[in-house]
């Protein structure tokens, strides 16, 4: 890695002594980013799962039964497995022993072509050396050959320390210590580092319940693996702990994913198929050597389909998560498209003249687990997000097609039947989506005024382009009247909805349309609801909600961003969802006329908390500037009067908006089924834990 020094605006004092070359791990301390993301909670956990993952690699090879994970109470992180063990012997062409190979230098590891691994989620050899350059302390015990072998590092330097903790004193010192005998059979690998806070932001920190979803996640895709949490960081309490094995994997997985009631049992697609890749091997020489090399592709696929209409797919690569899918997810979609279509043309459920189901269709209600299995998968990235091996695609899409096609074509009476609700299942999907197609266009924003379908409390503006329009969701009548005068009746609408509108996730969709206030907001923003839903066809640009600013208010609020949420998700993705910041406090000053230049609209100072207030005052009182008391508390919108209205929150000039966004989809869908679903334990439950950490002071009685 190479960077400049200096800015220089001469050429002629500008040459290669001006440049710097980060050697090594150097380069990982400079520019962390690069290799594990961030340098937030997220990179540190990127770093735990790097050393964790070394571990499910052994356990992939058949080597491994087991693995611990502690998060120790002085924030460091152990994982330890009864694997073969890190080599101990030395590497001839370096002369370093195989702990100190893969701890300290960048790309070495046995995951290029030797033959250790036939599939892991590792590959650029990276991972463990990364980790250590960003450890204040890192510490490994290998048990091999019938002895304990450790090891101990700072910074990515090889030393001893004379005491516990990163801050014990230290020597730099090479090579592998025998610090005891043990059996002969016994073998595993533990390290334990301290990330360094040189590095890492002071409040990055590893949470318990992401470490949780992920172990239980890699024993449901290595059957037989145990894996172990424990968490010391408790304070006092006894330690957390939380094992799991998984023995029916990724068919268990499915089910365990699933949402809804099953239309099919989970179906389980095995398969496997070669490919040749041309790829650089390291020769006896130390040379790169473009060499074509056969390659075998396992692909491992669970699905069912369920009565609901969300859909839940997760990839997986060698145990390692796709999140943002890849190839792999590309051939297994395609295949079911196709498989389904061929089915659907062949059963008579599509006729000759009907156009073919679409991936949306086919995908309502489904639950999938499609992991595959590969040497040297490329990847974009060290992060591991996208798997970018093409031959993944067309390997996946024949095994799947094949295996699917079978149990569609099934002639055996259960089966028959299951095959039969699944290919209806879809066929309905497609009609809904048409018929939602069929009444959008019917509400175009074209000749919208003139739309009996329109609610008559709207109050549209003038103009028709999408990127300015906004429709402000007012709550109540009496803050309507106020809006009209308040607002740009050029590229400003109003709603008003009449106090707290229907909790739709509890309620049905039949019960949600039945609800004139939810159906009124969905009629005038104009794109249909649910997956129906085209952002494209959104009458405006912007919507904002606009509630008072109490209790009352949030609430509203809140139940807005939850039909917003469940049925027109797209709008608050694309941040086309705000919420309006209406102040909460008015300050009228009365010696500011005095003052040469002063404006009559200078005499007011708005304030949105009661911290703010506290601060203004202060602040004010300093300069010897008075006000006029007691100072006015806004109890709603209706309380303002026009020009305050405007100038406060609605004039793009002055206002403060709040963008809602859906930064992280998964956790989002966990909040709003907490505090807005059926369950009313799981919600007492945080109401009662959040009451401890309540300032009395702030409750308004």
């Amino acid at each position: 890695m190479t960077a400049l020094t200096t800015d220089f605006h001469d050429p002629e004092e500008y040459s290669a002594r001006h440049l710097s070359v980060l050697e090594g791990l150097e380069a990982v301390r400079k520019r962390p980013g690069m290799y594990i993301g961030s340098t937030d909670s997220r990179g540190l956990t990127h770093c735990m799962w790097e050393i964790i993952d070394n571990s499910v690699d052994e356990a992939l090879a058949g080597h491994c039964t087991r693995i611990d994970v502690v998060l120790h109470a002085d924030g460091s992180v152990e994982v330890r497995d009864n694997g073969r063990g890190i080599p101990v012997d030395i590497e001839p062409r370096t002369g370093l022993s195989g702990v100190e190979l893969v701890m300290t230098k960048l790309h070495a590891g046995g995951k290029f072509g030797s033959g250790s691994y036939t599939a892991s989620g590792g590959l650029h050899g990276v991972g463990a050396s990364v980790v250590n350059a960003l450890s204040a302390r890192l510490d490994v015990e290998v048990d091999r050959q019938g002895h304990t072998h450790a090891m101990s590092f700072r910074r990515g330097i090889p030393g001893v320390f004379d005491a516990d903790g990163p801050d014990a004193g230290f020597t730099p010192r090479s090579g592998l210590e025998q610090v005891r005998r043990i059996a002969k059979k016994v073998t595993g690998t533990r390290v334990r580092f301290w990330a360094d806070r040189q590095i890492f932001l002071k409040d990055a920190d590893i949470a318990r319940e992401a470490l949780l979803d992920r172990a239980r996640q890699t024993a449901f895709l290595v059957p037989g693996l145990t894996i172990s949490v424990r968490d010391e960081r408790t304070e006092g309490e006894e330690p957390y702990e939380e094992e799991f094995r998984f023995d029916g994997g990724i068919s268990e997985f499915c089910a365990y994913l699933a949402p809804d009631p099953e239309v099919c049992p989970v179906l389980r697609i095995e398969g496997s198929g070669n490919f040749t890749e041309t790829v650089p091997v390291l020769d006896e020489q130390g040379h790169m050597v473009p060499t074509d090399v056969e390659r075998r592709l396992d692909v491992d696929v669970a699905l069912r389909w369920g009565t609901g209409y969300d859909t839940t797919v997760r990839s997986f690569v060698n145990v390692i998560a796709t999140p943002k899918g890849g190839t792999h997810l590309a051939g297994f979609e395609r295949a079911l498209v196709r498989v389904v279509n061929d089915q659907l043309r062949a059963t008579k459920l599509l006729r000759a003249s009907d156009d073919p189901v679409t991936k949306e269709d086919v995908l309502e209600g489904l639950t999938a687990v499609v992991t595959v299995r590969l040497p040297e998968p490329q990847f974009e990235g060290q992060t591991k997000e996208i798997l970018g091996t093409s031959a993944a695609s067309r390997i996946v899409s024949q095994v799947v097609g094949r295996e699917l096609r079978t149990f569609l074509t099934s002639t055996k009476r259960t089966e028959k039947q299951q095959a039969r609700a699944v290919l209806e299942k879809i066929v309905n999907a497609a009609k809904a989506r048409l018929a939602a197609r069929q009444q959008r266009e019917t509400q175009r924003r074209k000749n919208a005024l003139e739309n009996s379908a329109l609610p008559a409390k709207l109050v549209d503006c003038r103009s028709e382009g999408l990127e300015r329009s906004e429709l402000f969701i007012v709550e109540g009548d009496s803050a309507l009247g106020t809006a009209k005068l308040a607002r740009d009746s050029e590229f400003q609408a109003l709603l008003p909805i009449r106090g707290k509108i229907l909790n739709v996730q509890k309620a049905s969709v039949a019960d949600m349309l039945k609800n004139a206030e939810c159906a009124a907001i969905i009629q005038v923003i104009g794109a249909g609801s649910g997956r129906s839903f085209d952002l494209d066809a959104a009458r405006y640009g912007r919507v904002i909600l606009m509630a008072d600013a109490d209790v009352d208010g949030a609430h509203i609020r809140c139940l807005l961003l939850t039909l917003f949420y469940r049925y027109m998700r797209p709008m608050l993705e694309a941040g086309r969802v705000f919420a309006a910041v209406p102040p909460l406090h008015r300050i009228e000053l009365t010696n500011v006329r005095r003052k040469r230049g002063a404006r009559p609209e200078d005499r007011y100072i708005y304030t949105y908390s009661d911290a703010e207030l506290h601060r203004k005052l202060l602040e004010l009182e300093k300069k010897g500037i008075t006000w006029k008391e007691p100072v006015q508390r806004y109890k709603g919108l209706g309380e303002m009067d026009a020009d305050q209205l405007a100038e406060t929150t609605m004039d793009p000039r002055h206002r403060t908006l709040r963008r809602i966004r859906v930064d992280q989809a998964e956790e989002a869908a966990a909040v709003f089924e907490l505090l807005m679903g059926n369950e009313v334990a799981p919600r007492r439950a945080f109401i009662a834990q959040g009451a401890r950490e309540l300032d009395l002071s702030r409750i308004d009685t």
